[in-house]
């Protein structure tokens, strides 16, 4: 195993947890963002106001490019089981 091929393994990894993560996390911070804002506004301080819409929209948000996310992780985990005997020495 050279350090290029680690280099390359890390790089796709964190590409890949960015990539699927993103959309949730945005999410997440938009609807966080603009609940604060209406609290802010109307100035409504419960805690737990923000919890039900945020679990809401990632569910939403879930179904909608969950199957995209899935495509993306079948696609790492292929290139993967490609490199597995790079790894061992095999081959």
């Amino acid at each position: 195993m050279t350090q290029d091929l680690i280099m390359y393994l890390g790089r796709e990894t964190l590409y890949t947890v960015i990539l699927t993560s993103g959309p949730l996390l945005l999410v997440s911070m938009l609807t966080g963002f603009l609940i604060s804002i209406f609290q802010a506004t109307t100035q409504i301080q419960e805690q737990t106001l923000s919890f039900v819409p945020k679990v809401v929209l990632i569910m939403v948000c879930l179904l909608l490019v969950g199957p995209w996310m899935i495509n993306v992780l079948l696609t790492f985990t292929r290139n993967i089981y490609v490199i597995i005997p790079q790894l061992t020495g095999v081959g």
